[in-house]
């Protein structure tokens, strides 16, 4: 197969499963927000499933807000706000398999870039999760805020809920964080991927993209609706 052709059945692919995602996105949205409405309020700092995060991913590589292996000739990149409920959704119930499946293999690594759509409070979330990355702890941050999300613009997200996940998470030294989360640069670098995001036309989060040796850059595909369908992107992006 000629590397024209390839080219063209690898797009050809991606769009089978950007057209899928349009259905079933429909569907996993609309279950994930019926579950959000009946759970908890959360946003409480006695915070949960601690214990849970650190074993899902116990043993795995994190490097700013990277997970997986460096060398991962496959980047699954998510935009995502830390408040959105559908984001939760996601992050419990649908990254978790493509991190069993994709991320653990060294196929491909996962990338969480901030796209800041609900309120001020989802920037100093996103600048906290930043700030954590730097020490090594991005994405048990961000999995611990997911599992611990309040509702959405009530004003939850303040300095001591931040504080606390942040020691959940395992950030060692919380001085450093605080003064990491405040500065401009960390706070520049939330409105640059959220500027990204707007650029490239996304919809809404959580929103995805993979980028690898059969890509042209990030090539992204919207919402999908199953583990299996970014699982499909990935391979289509190697």
């Amino acid at each position: 197969m000629s590397g024209t052709t390839e080219q063209e059945e690898r797009r050809r692919r991606l769009l089978q499963i950007g057209s899928a995602a349009v259905f079933l996105a429909i569907v996993v949205v609309a279950v994930l927000i019926v579950v959000s409405a009946n759970e908890t309020s959360g946003g409480d700092t006695n915070l949960e499933d601690v214990g849970l995060v650190n074993r899902e991913l116990q043993g795995l590589t994190q490097r700013g807000l990277v997970l997986g292996d460096p060398q991962a000739k496959v980047t699954l990149v998510e935009f995502g706000d830390l408040q959105c409920p559908v984001c939760k959704g996601f992050s419990e119930e649908i990254i978790p398999d493509v991190i069993d499946s994709k991320v653990r293999s060294g196929e491909a690594k996962i990338e969480f870039r901030n796209y800041t759509i609900i309120s001020q409070e989802s920037t100093s979330a996103g600048a906290a999760a930043i700030a954590a990355g730097k020490q090594g702890r991005g994405w048990t941050f961000i999995e611990l805020f997911y599992r611990n999300q309040g509702l959405e613009a009530s004003g939850y997200v303040t300095d001591e809920f931040l504080t606390e996940i942040a020691k959940g998470a395992g950030v060692a030294d919380i001085d450093e964080w605080n003064k990491d989360r405040k500065s401009q640069v960390t706070l520049a670098e939330v409105k640059r991927t959220t500027d990204e995001a707007e650029k490239l036309g996304l919809a809404g989060t959580p929103s995805f993209g993979v980028e690898g040796s059969a890509t042209k850059g990030l090539e992204t595909f919207g919402t999908p609706g199953s583990a299996e369908a970014l699982e499909e992107a990935i391979e289509a992006a190697a």
